[in-house]
């Protein structure tokens, strides 16, 4: 056993550098975009990002081809895992830890108003909540309480992954033009997209302060104006009771 891990060894380090990226990168990128899928804290844009660079750097044309498919089939296939599963609580009595999950990451208003869109448009607001950044969690929660039947749901998660790689990916390949060294590029991208995803966090928290500032700054009463009036509990000279 050991000696077939060393000739294994041995058969990788005389791969070309390129060839021995394609063999490890695409597995890798396969993985990690469908747990970023299920566990949505590994930031799989950046990921896709990260790996059009390298493939922008290789000789190979089809390289680029090859990330975008992987990226979208594991993003589709990690999907459809979690709204099965997410579908599985809200069918039973005790609930599942994937639904209350899903319920603790999308907040009460966000969820009624992705509820509202879908009921008006399905298929695009699969697809917008793929590429707006915390937007997948509501939509996908909101077709779990519509009880949307998992095979229209892929239907359209399908667009909604394509249309994501393919856009995480022009990111990629952007940053990989900037710049001739592909790490260069990759951090870049990363930059990139870390910054497209604190823009709509940014921008609910400065309306958020925008609609407590009338709130806060309401006008006090001036100085030496009468003070409200409180209803008298007895006569009009003083706070006498009278009984009957």
């Amino acid at each position: 056993m050991i000696d077939g891990i060393a000739r294994f060894a041995e058969v990788v380090g005389e791969l070309p550098p390129e060839s021995t990226q394609q063999a490890v990168g695409y597995p890798s990128l396969f993985l990690l975009v469908a747990l970023g899928a299920l566990v949505p804290v590994v930031p799989t844009g950046a990921i896709v990002s990260s790996a059009a660079v390298v493939a922008f750097h290789q000789t190979s044309p089809l390289s680029l081809l090859f990330v975008f498919l992987v990226s979208a089939f594991a993003a589709l296939l990690g999907d459809t895992a979690l709204y099965w599963l997410g579908r599985r609580g809200v069918h039973s009595d005790k609930g599942s830890r994937w639904l209350a999950a899903l319920e603790g990451r999308a907040s009460p208003e966000r969820l009624a108003h992705a509820r509202e869109r879908l009921d008006a448009h399905q298929v695009s607001v699969l697809v917008l909540s793929r590429l707006v950044p915390a937007g997948r969690i509501p939509v996908m929660l909101a077709c779990l309480l519509a009880e949307v039947p998992l095979r229209r749901f892929v239907r359209g998660d399908a667009a909604a992954c394509l249309a994501w790689a393919a856009t995480y990916q022009l990111i990629g390949i952007l940053g990989g033009s900037l710049f001739p060294e592909p790490w260069q590029g990759v951090v870049a991208a990363v930059v990139l997209t870390v910054l497209i995803s604190a823009v709509p966090a940014l921008w609910r928290r400065v309306r958020g302060t925008r609609a407590e500032a009338p709130a806060a700054g309401a006008p006090a009463p001036a100085p030496g104006s009468p003070a409200p009036e409180t209803p008298a509990s007895g006569s009009p000279g003083g706070s006498r009771h009278e009984h009957p």
